[in-house]
């Protein structure tokens, strides 16, 4: 494991809600806690995976910490400084995203170059032939050539838009990305390229990752510590192979049984968790625990009490009444 030398992020109660409206005839209105309540850190130079079932909010929260989303509640500080009360512009260099759409993310209208170089010319980067000469350089780094930067983004293939995607990303030599399931729309022979391409370029240029992904073998692969969201919460939050290997949350357990395994045996042999019932609404989440509707485990105060996230062993954290 690295040793790490300082928190370069550092989340505190972060909360985004978001007002639905109520119907044609009615003024009321209903909130969506979308994320809520959240705090972590991730060291400089690490990877924190993040994953948890569609619609825990773990897209909202990367898009709040970036303030793509003003946050409601919380603090984020980056680097020592707070980034909720000041001018995003002067941290957005440093702070970039990887969006997980590599097509929808990219302007059709605009040629390779000009994508990638919107970034440097928006925040002055260099002077024309500088920043074209930077162009054909990030390019050459995502395994593109310069020959493709005067092509439009539909001549390409998913992978080689992601590519363009992450070159745009790293133009401003930004030194934390939040990577938004940058797989997920990819083929199954490209997604290890990219995931190999993101680690390459971890150890290249020092960044920090929070990696956001489905994939659960490819989040164990590529992370340091892995934290897992349900419904707008964070509920485990550990070392990468410890939470793999002893689980603690009866969520995270269940989920985990979930990845499949090649061999049929050893497959035949693994105990599956099947969560029953549905995920709850956001907009109304149960009292107590909001996982406790489909736990196995419940207890009579998981209704009452919402458990506390807590350490329950060294860099392990969880929240659950059974610890």
């Amino acid at each position: 494991m690295t040793d790490y030398k300082k928190n370069l992020l550092d989340v505190r109660d972060l909360s985004k809600f978001f007002l639905l409206k109520g119907g044609f005839f009615s003024n009321t209105h209903s909130r969506v806690k979308a994320v809520d309540q959240v705090s972590f850190h991730i060291r400089q130079g690490e990877t924190l995976g993040l994953v948890g079932e569609s619609g825990c909010g773990k897209t909202t929260l990367g898009r709040t910490i970036l303030r793509l989303y003003e946050p409601d509640e919380g603090q984020i500080f980056f680097d020592g400084e707070e980034v909720t009360s000041k001018n995003i512009k002067k941290f957005r260099k440093r702070m970039q995203m990887i969006f997980q759409d590599p097509y929808a993310s990219l302007n059709p209208r605009m040629t390779v170059a000009d994508i990638i170089g919107e970034a440097l010319e928006i925040h002055k980067h260099q002077n024309k032939k500088e920043r074209m000469e930077r162009i054909y350089s990030m390019l050459e780094t995502v395994g593109l050539h310069k020959e493709h930067s005067n092509r439009y983004p539909h001549e390409f293939s998913g992978g080689q838009r992601q590519r363009i995607g992450i070159a745009r990303t790293l133009a401003v030599e930004p030194e934390f990305i939040v990577c938004d399931e940058p797989i997920s729309a990819l083929d199954v022979s490209i997604q290890a390229q990219i995931v190999n391409m993101l680690e390459d370029l971890q150890k290249q240029y020092g960044l920090t990752y929070l990696f956001i992904a489905h994939d659960l073998s490819m989040v164990r692969h590529i992370s340091d510590r892995v934290g897992v969201m349900y419904l707008g919460k964070m509920i485990e939050l550990s070392g990468s192979d410890t939470l793999y290997q002893k689980p603690a949350h009866p969520y995270t357990q269940a989920l985990l049984s979930s990845i499949p395994i090649a061999d049929p045996d050893e497959s035949n042999k693994k105990q599956r968790i099947i969560l029953e019932g549905d995920v709850p609404s956001p907009i109304n989440p149960p009292s107590g625990c909001r996982f406790r509707t489909r736990c196995r485990f419940v207890l009579p105060k998981c209704s009452e009490i919402e458990p506390e996230f807590k350490e329950i062993a060294p860099g392990h954290l969880c929240a659950c009444h059974l610890y």
